[in-house]
């Protein structure tokens, strides 16, 4: 029988973290709760979770610190949980590297599927992107590995959360093809994302930042309409 999956459940809110266990539960996931920042910390080193429920309005601790301190030495996903619904908080949350936002209150089945979604995600594989053989994409100067979710870009290896990596990928993929937020949204997230687009924007900024500035490709902002992967004449 294969191991259950363990997802760590971080709410102060005992009644809703015993919920989310229990609609877990159902759904064969092994869970664990806990109620503030301190404790989720030493359950994410003792419990190894291979995801973690976040609540961002934690005592002590809030949840935006253990997102810092959970992203600065493992990928492990991370879906944000809060009744905060600013754009603001989503953006934020997204920076500090959480793989996914729901505000509260949700529906049982829609954080299933997402649940699902990320771990899924996670795994490694970007469903809809388009195929290469070994899962690898070579321009000048820059290695996107899709097998072992790796990126060398000028001779440095560059860190990269599953979602960056995977969009980066997509995009490198079909140079010179623009797709909208909302392709990259169901090309990426392979769920409908109930979300705001500019979760896309958030994303391209990160990698942008990480990758910096080369002569021969880079992402090019298309106005009004989304993205694309280009590359300078003397490559293309």
């Amino acid at each position: 029988m294969a191991e259950k999956q363990k997802i760590l459940i971080v709410d102060d809110d005992s009644n809703i973290a015993e919920l989310i266990s229990l609609y877990l539960t159902k759904e064969c996931f092994d869970t664990m709760q806990v109620g503030d920042g301190e404790s989720a910390l030493e359950a994410f080193d003792s419990y190894r979770p291979d995801l973690i429920l976040l609540d961002l309005m934690l005592p002590g601790i809030d949840g935006y610190q253990v997102c810092r301190e959970v992203r600065a030495r493992s990928q492990t996903p991370i879906i944000m949980l809060s009744a905060k619904g600013e754009i603001f908080d989503k953006v934020l949350g997204l920076e500090l590297g959480a793989d996914d936002y729901m505000e509260k209150p949700f529906d049982s089945k829609e954080l299933v599927a997402r649940v699902r979604a990320v771990l899924r995600r996670s795994r490694g594989g970007v469903e809809k992107a388009p195929e290469t053989k070994d899962k690898i994409v070579r321009h000048t100067d820059l290695t996107i590995n899709l097998t072992n979710y790796s990126v060398t870009c000028q001779g440095r290896t560059v860190e990269m959360p599953p979602k960056e990596l995977e969009l980066f990928y997509f995009l490198a993929s079909s140079p010179g093809r623009v797709f909208t937020r909302e392709q990259l949204l169901d090309n990426i997230w392979g769920y409908e994302y109930i979300g705001d687009t500019r979760t896309v924007d958030v994303h391209i900024k990160r990698i942008r930042e990480k990758i910096g500035d080369h002569g021969s490709w880079r992402i090019a902002t298309i106005w009004g309409i989304g993205y694309k992967f280009e590359l300078t004449p003397q490559e293309a």
